[in-house]
């Protein structure tokens, strides 16, 4: 087999001293005897140590007895053996290699220079090839074993036969110090980060029913581009009360580096986080390292409360959705059954591409999306019913329509659950908006005349009401820091939801500049040399008698940082004052505050740091689910540093390429079947789109 190929490069040849005398072969076609220099004979005193012979294969002897080597990028080949030296193999090298030369432009300046004195190096390594094995088996989910798979060494040894294939235990060492490449990279990054940096924490379990913690950071770099790093999947021992996760956050947070610039943790609400957000604010605030002593820390995860209060609606279900899921189950139930489905799919001129999702208990959006597909099949379940006697469970055409008023309900919360849980654009000012929608949609259910409707949209009012009371007010303030929105927008809703002139809207209006004079604050030696009056030479020689005017100066004297914070308040007023973008446009929040930053430094200082806080801890496919998050047999059978190191380095390898990343395998108490019949066609999932409200 030939090994060469256009891209190869030839080692470095060293400074061995060269010998003449070596007899010229023409290239001919050859069986290759050893991809490494062996010995000629017995006789043979010693190994060959010559740099050539990285570039060189020995092959079998020709008609004469003599040996030859063949070179593995032309082919060509020179007599080996006896007193014959490596002078011409080493100019060949050099000098005469058509391939080398060819992709070298160098070389093909100097080709006739026999007195260029020219090293050659190879770029590829034996190092390198493991490093990207490593890649591979992190990018992937590939387990430890690939690279003793038979057909991976036998596909690695057919392409080439300068890199060797390591074992399991070798690729396990590679994948720990990729890890500590990677890490080395985001601690650097968040060193970088002009801003505050928010939290996301979220619990998961091994089959095992051994506990891990996954700690993620969410900001936006210095090119205004907001970043998610998974800093942390470390095991957990219990007890896994507040006081022991917060010791874990404290500890991770020290090793980061980033204790000092914490702005907000986003977190479920489980009864345990309430404990370890005091812990956690305690701490901080001994080193005054949070804004406002801590007011605006703990955020609530909006996707794990819209699912509460979705889940409680729909334990109010009644028949009529019932009968739908028994459809999809006597249509999935057998080969025949399915068969005749599709015979009425064809005779109704529907796609049966679109298949049929069966509902899961714990997982709310299941319901959804089964409805979503019976609606579809709506004219095929009445070609069913006509055609087989069997099937009892076709709903009415009053059925129907109910079954479609409940589906444009659920709709709304299913969009507002997937928005919320986008991870490649700003999230906190989503909030207002969609919970004010949120709220009328159940107001309008709740005068419904269908008692289904009413008593379902009741059960979930009271959930609504119980939560939305609880919400941080940074993200009333992040609505305000939206240009199509502003404080004008806030008034609206709390006019409409507390009445007019109402203490929780004086409430958000003082916390607001509360918020905004610590980033004045902070940034008042910046702008005081900016400011301040020129300074002139004592003329006094003594010791300068302080008496009671003096004191009374002095009041003047400090009223230059009075100055200062109402220099720098009016960034707020001036902004709150200009007049609002139209609400429809497709606005980049980043751009806009990146593009305004010369003009409201400090407000965007502040801007940067709301933007970033996340309302969500989970993704997506998580955020619907009532069961807990366990991690599957292959997670679980891995030591907790190993885990740590491929969950990490994947995320961070995949968010260096700008990809959202799919996180590890994670098994369900229940899982959804596909569609035996022919599943959903399976569409490529968009790119997180800037939303429009």
């Amino acid at each position: 087999m030939d090994s060469s190929s256009n891209n190869d490069v030839i080692p470095s040849l060293g400074e061995e001293e060269e010998e003449e005398g070596n007899d010229i072969m023409e290239p001919v076609e050859a069986n290759i005897r050893s991809n490494t220099p062996t010995e000629s004979g017995q006789d043979r005193k010693r190994k060959r140590t010559s740099a050539v012979w990285s570039s060189f294969v020995i092959v079998e002897k020709n008609a004469q007895g003599k040996e030859h080597c063949k070179c593995k990028y032309c082919r060509k080949q020179y007599i080996c053996e006896g007193t014959h030296g490596t002078g011409n193999m080493k100019r060949h090298i050099k000098f005469q290699c058509p391939k080398i030369i060819m992709h070298d432009p160098h070389r093909m300046l100097l080709k006739n220079s026999k007195s260029a004195n020219i090293t050659v190096s190879n770029p590829k390594s034996q190092n390198e090839f493991r490093t990207i094995v490593a890649e591979t088996i992190v990018l992937h989910d590939l387990p430890f074993s690939f690279v003793e798979w038979s057909g991976v060494r036998k596909m690695i040894g057919y392409c080439t036969d300068e890199f060797h294939m390591v074992s399991r235990n070798t690729a396990k060492a590679d994948v720990l110090s990729l890890y500590g490449i990677e890490k080395t990279k985001v601690k650097t990054l968040l060193e970088e980060a002009p801003g505050r940096i928010c939290l996301t924490s979220d619990l998961w379990t091994s089959i095992a029913t051994d506990g891990y913690m996954c700690l993620t950071t969410h900001f936006i770099d210095k090119n205004w581009v907001l970043k998610k790093k998974v800093l942390s999947l470390c095991f957990i021992p219990p007890p896994y009360d507040g006081v022991s996760l917060a010791n874990k956050i404290k500890t991770l947070l020290r090793e980061w580096k980033i204790e000092n610039i914490i702005f907000a943790i986003t977190l479920d609400n489980a009864s345990s986080n309430n404990s370890l957000v005091h812990n956690l604010k305690s701490h901080l605030n001994i080193n005054k390292a949070l804004l406002c002593d801590g007011e605006f820390l703990h955020i609530r995860c909006c996707a794990h409360i819209i699912n509460l209060i979705v889940q409680d609606g729909l334990k109010e279900i009644d028949g009529v959705v019932h009968k739908v899921g028994e459809s999809v189950k006597y249509a999935r139930a057998s080969q025949t059954r399915k068969q005749k489905f599709l015979e009425c799919i064809k005779r109704v001129h529907l796609d049966s591409k679109r298949g049929l999702r069966q509902d899961v208990h714990t997982r709310w959006n299941s319901t959804y999306l089964m409805l979503d597909s019976a609606i579809y099949y709506r004219l095929a379940w009445t070609a069913l019913e006509l055609t087989d006697s069997n099937y009892k469970h076709c709903p009415s055409e009053s059925e129907w329509e109910k079954v479609e008023k409940l589906y444009k309900f659920l709709c709304h919360f299913y969009d507002t659950t997937n928005l919320f849980s986008g991870t490649k654009y700003p999230t906190s000012n989503l909030y207002i908006p969609k919970v004010f929608i949120t709220y009328l949609t159940l107001m309008q259910n709740l005068a419904n005349d269908d008692p289904f409707f009413k008593l379902m949209s009741n059960q979930m009012y009271t959930k609504f009401n119980k939560y939305w009371s609880d919400f941080s007010t940074i993200l009333a303030i992040t609505i305000i820091l939206d240009p199509r929105y502003k404080m004008e927008f806030v008034m609206f809703v709390y006019e409409r939801l507390y009445g007019v002139k109402s203490k929780q809207l004086e409430e958000v209006k003082g916390k607001l500049f509360v918020l905004f004079n610590e980033y004045v604050t902070s940034s008042t030696g910046r702008f005081t040399i900016r400011l301040s009056p020129p300074s002139y030479p004592s003329t006094s020689s003594g010791r300068q008698r302080v008496d009671d005017l003096d004191l009374v100066l002095l009041d003047f004297d400090n009223n230059i940082n009075g100055d200062i914070v109402d220099i720098q308040r009016t960034q707020l007023d001036l902004y709150l004052e200009e007049r609002r973008l139209e609400r429809s446009i497709d606005l980049n929040i980043l751009n806009f505050w990146k593009g305004n930053e010369p003009r409201y430094p400090e407000l965007t200082a502040m801007a940067r740091d709301v933007l970033s806080v996340p309302i969500t801890t989970v993704a997506s496919e998580s955020a619907f689910s009532m069961g807990g998050r366990v991690l599957d047999q292959f997670w679980s059978t891995l030591l907790p540093n190993v885990a740590e190191a491929l969950v990490c380095s994947r995320d961070w390898i995949l968010g260096n390429r700008g990809k959202c990343v799919k996180w590890v395998r994670v098994k369900r108490v229940t899982r959804v079947k596909p569609d035996p019949i022919q599943c959903y066609a399976r569409k490529k999932k968009p790119k997180d789109p800037p939303p429009t409200l």
